[in-house]
């Protein structure tokens, strides 16, 4: 029987099926989990939900949970505007800042690992309920804001538009370098790719560090960049202290809104982050060094 098949099915074919076989688990949880629930989650966006004794009462109301949001939903514009603001600021501060860290944590120094471990260890106990805490007892800014009043120097001298989400990217300043553990193991992993070969030629050609940074080490390691600032993307709009997560936490609960209405704010923010994701990489494609070029 072994040998029919084996006849009858090429062998590429059956180890693609075997691939498949192991696959198998994560497209059954996937499916379960993940596409259902989004599926299921669209599909309520056009409804009007209730709980009832009976289960969820739903009434079909076309587009106007989505009207609604933009139309009559004042906090959630508003709330959009400064999220995405804060955010444009937070991706190169982060970028730059876990790059920086990653060029000195790639050179050869006693207790190496250990500063690699520290720089990490955030991503791993930083909790939701952990950075809360931090934050609320104020460890989780500068010090210089208030010793040397610069909030109301950038109050004074910027507009309003600018100046309030730029005082909360201070003010959260030091949480979000906490957030940038991941990148800088990401852009240690791409410097480790550049062949140390590449650096020794430089240096007998008369290059200097700056020039050899600048030709060598930011063209190799672009395409982790931009793998970094969209991580960085995805990590800040599910930031603990976002306020849109929040409000679609609580319009979830809300009588007078609901499922319905959380499905489609929901749907709305994924839209707008994949429209975000989508700018960076246009972006980055057309300005960004690669290494083909």
């Amino acid at each position: 029987m072994n040998a029919v098949l084996r006849k009858m099915i090429p062998y590429e074919k059956r180890q693609a099926l075997v691939g498949y076989l192991f696959l198998l688990p994560w497209l059954v949880g996937l499916c379960a989990f993940v596409l259902y629930p989004l599926g299921y989650s669209f599909f309520m966006s056009f409804h009007k939900v209730r709980i009832t004794s009976d289960g969820l009462g739903m009434k079909p109301v076309g587009w106007d949970n989505y009207k609604y949001a933009f139309l009559q939903d004042n906090q959630f514009v508003l709330m959009f505007a400064a999220v995405l603001k804060e955010t444009l600021m937070y991706i190169p501060i982060i970028t730059v800042f876990a790059l920086f860290v990653a060029v000195l944590l790639n050179f050869r120094f006693p207790g190496r690992m250990l500063f690699r471990a520290v720089f990490f260890l955030p991503v791993i106990f930083a909790t939701g309920q952990v950075l809360t805490e931090i934050f609320n007892q104020g460890a989780g800014g500068l010090d210089i804001l208030v010793k040397y009043d610069v909030a109301s120097f950038i109050q004074y001298n910027l507009p309003k538009f600018w100046a309030e989400p730029l005082l909360n990217v201070l003010r959260a300043f030091v949480l979000i370098l906490w957030y940038s553990g991941v990148q800088i193991i990401i852009f240690i992993a791409g410097l480790q790719t550049i062949g140390r070969t590449v650096y020794e030629a430089a240096t007998i050609d008369g290059a200097s560090p700056w020039e050899t940074f600048w030709k060598i080490t930011l063209p190799a390691i672009s395409p982790f960049i931009v793998l970094n600032m969209l991580y960085t993307i995805v990590d800040l709009f599910t930031f603990p202290f976002n306020p849109i997560v929040s409000w679609i936490s609580w319009n979830m609960t809300n009588s007078g809104t609901g499922y319905g209405y959380a499905s489609a704010l929901g749907w709305i923010y994924f839209t707008a982050v994949f429209l975000l994701i989508l700018v960076v990489l246009g972006v980055t494609k057309k300005f960004v060094f690669t290494r083909e070029r």
